[in-house]
């Protein structure tokens, strides 16, 4: 796929992914990949939007980010020499649970500087993919739902099955604490609030809020955020 003469006056560039990818460059594209180049750095930027799929495939009519595009892009980007920094942009309604955290761990493990911000929403295994980036930014405007890990349809053996969300709550509680300020007891408490949500229990917060519990680092938009990874990249360089 060559670049067209829009992308090159806007320093953006694909062809490098579509030499890392191969045949896979127009399923990574349409997840929202792009590297953006200027005279100093290159910093990718992954989009991480809709739902998050896992072993089962969506709708064709519902936006989603699936999880075997997004860990080979991550280490594509970890190997490359020509990416210095990460930035990671949510606006996710949450999803698979074991996909979220696969890519959250991911993005934590990564030597590369990595930055997420937070437009929109970053909703339930949204919040361990915030978090997950050395260095978190949220928009005053956005929100982020904090509730328990749930299940719709048939259970059999119901003890075997809560002591599995229970297991596995715990899971998405120990990432969240251990990749930001808060701490597991604020994390339950708003988990557990029976009187935010009508159909459910947890917490829906803005982004002031999501600061001041700790969950999320700083209050800021785009410009905050890329000005805050150019940091981390100069400190590292």
């Amino acid at each position: 796929m060559a670049e067209n003469n829009e992308n090159k006056n806007n320093g953006l560039s694909e062809s490098n992914e579509k030499t890392e990818f191969g045949n896979d460059f127009e399923g990574i594209i349409k997840s929202g990949s792009v590297v953006a180049k200027n005279s100093h750095e290159a910093i990718h930027c992954l989009s991480i939007i809709g739902q998050i799929e896992g072993h089962y495939l969506l709708g064709d009519s519902q936006k989603s980010t699936k999880y075997e595009h997004v860990i080979p892009l991550l280490v594509a980007i970890e190997e490359s020499e020509e990416i210095d920094g990460l930035l990671i942009v949510l606006n996710t309604m949450g999803g698979d649970v074991e996909a979220g955290l696969a890519i959250a761990e991911m993005i934590a493990s990564m030597s590369k500087p990595t930055v997420s911000i937070v437009l929109g929403g970053g909703h339930s295994i949204g919040v361990p993919l915030a978090v997950a980036a050395k260095r978190s930014f949220i928009v005053p405007s956005a929100t982020m739902t904090i509730h328990p890990v749930r299940i719709n349809g048939l259970v059999v053996g119901v003890p075997q099955t809560f002591r599995y969300f229970e297991s596995m709550q715990k899971r998405i509680i120990d990432f969240v604490v251990d990749h930001s300020n808060t701490n597991s007891e604020k994390l339950r408490e708003l988990m557990m609030r029976p009187d935010e949500i009508a159909t459910d229990v947890g917490s829906i917060i803005d982004g002031n809020e999501a600061v001041d519990f700790g969950i999320i680092d700083q209050v800021g938009g785009l410009s905050d955020a890329l000005c805050e990874l150019r940091k981390m990249i100069q400190e590292k360089n």
